[in-house]
């Protein structure tokens, strides 16, 4: 089985050479040429561990700009392009549509050859039904979403909780045992089977239900802060999360939720809980109080610092190990913050080149004479 991947970037380019890695002939498709290029002389600037090392080992890895190339010469073709966010909140899956009128388009001189078309990228619910009545019979459509966070993509690939695989088909047990292959070693992959549409769905509800647990534990971290027991904040939260039904992941008082996913999934199920008739409030109220939390949390370096010193941030990207500053309540913090006319530093000097110039990456003022802005 020959595996092919569009989309070769963050995250895809690490599918990819996993794949790889259990003996998979792969071929993949990005529409940058320079990045192409790189990929084939197997050195490129990525941030998130084991890339380059996996790549400068590969052996049946190859690029191409030319994503027809990858759907001619693959029997599983995996997508992982952009899937913006629309006004509405929904997803606009237009890429996708790109890549499955190129399927057709190669498709109409082998009709009868069987292929799989595994949507990875994030899309609304239905629309890889509408994928598949576009394509051919001999094509089928699986939705298969990867749970991972940046920074360390490749080891949540390996160690993934679970695996969501939507949709039947010719190669639907060849895609469990590849999962299960990249996990191996590690532990059985848990891979749970069913519809496209409910796959879709599951994806972006899991998200939403973690921004919900992240804004339940700010909102217990405010409400002890503002009655004097801020000392405790991590002790009632551990407490909070020792009981199994609810776990300790994502149950930390810090800056709120932010990147290029917990937010726009939060919009996407309300956009679709909206088109089927349900209204969800929780979703716009765990939105609404994330953005009350960067403000509280102004207020309360501010009470902090009478002396007017200036504050001194460890990181401004959404989170810290990673270069995205994509809807990163740390940045919208140290925005805030320089507006009220303080000095802002910061420690690490990820994404500089895209921060506020007003910012200061170096000439640190002694420490007593700083405020530091670590959660």
């Amino acid at each position: 089985m020959k595996i092919g991947l569009i989309g070769a970037g963050r995250l895809g380019i690490c599918l990819a050479l996993l794949i790889e890695q259990e003996g998979y002939h792969v071929i993949a498709s990005d529409v940058r040429e320079d990045y192409i290029n790189d990929l084939q002389n197997k050195k490129i600037d990525s941030t998130e561990p084991q890339v380059q090392e996996l790549l400068e080992h590969s052996i049946n890895l190859e690029f191409t700009t030319d994503n027809r190339k990858v759907i001619r010469e693959s029997d599983v073709i995996f997508t992982l392009v952009q899937t913006p966010s629309l006004e509405d909140g929904s997803y606009d899956v237009s890429a996708v549509w790109k890549v499955v009128e190129d399927i057709k388009q190669e498709m109409s001189s082998i009709a009868n050859y069987p292929k799989s078309f595994v949507v990875g990228c994030t899309t609304n619910p239905g629309d890889c039904d509408q994928f598949k009545d576009a394509l051919p019979e001999s094509v089928d459509v699986y939705y298969n979403p990867e749970f991972i966070a940046q920074g360390s993509i490749i080891d949540d690939l390996r160690h993934a909780d679970m695996v969501l695989l939507g949709g039947q088909g010719k190669h639907s047990k060849e895609l469990e045992h590849l999962y299960h292959r990249i996990q191996n070693g590690f532990k059985a992959a848990n891979v749970n089977t069913m519809s496209a549409k409910a796959a879709e769905l599951t994806k972006i509800a899991v998200n939403c239900y973690l921004t919900t647990k992240i804004t339940y534990a700010n909102q217990v971290g405010q409400v002890m802060i503002r009655d004097g027991m801020e000392d405790e904040v991590k002790t009632v939260l551990k407490a909070i999360g020792g009981d199994s039904r609810i776990g300790t992941k994502y149950l930390n008082y810090g800056f709120g939720f932010g990147g290029p996913c917990f937010p726009r999934d939060n919009r996407a199920f309300a956009a679709y809980a909206s088109k089927a008739g349900v209204e969800t409030p929780l979703g716009a109220t765990t939105d609404k109080f994330n953005d009350e939390h960067t403000k509280f949390l102004k207020e309360y370096y501010v009470n902090k610092n009478k002396d007017n010193r200036a504050y001194v941030f460890h990181y401004l990207t959404y989170k810290d190990g990673v270069d995205i500053l994509t809807e990163s309540r740390p940045y919208d913090l140290a925005l805030s913050l320089l507006d009220a006319g303080y000095e802002v530093y910061c420690l690490d000097s990820t994404a500089k080149e895209r921060i506020d110039s007003r910012i200061k990456f170096s000439d640190f003022p002694r420490m007593d004479q700083v405020c530091y802005v670590n959660l």
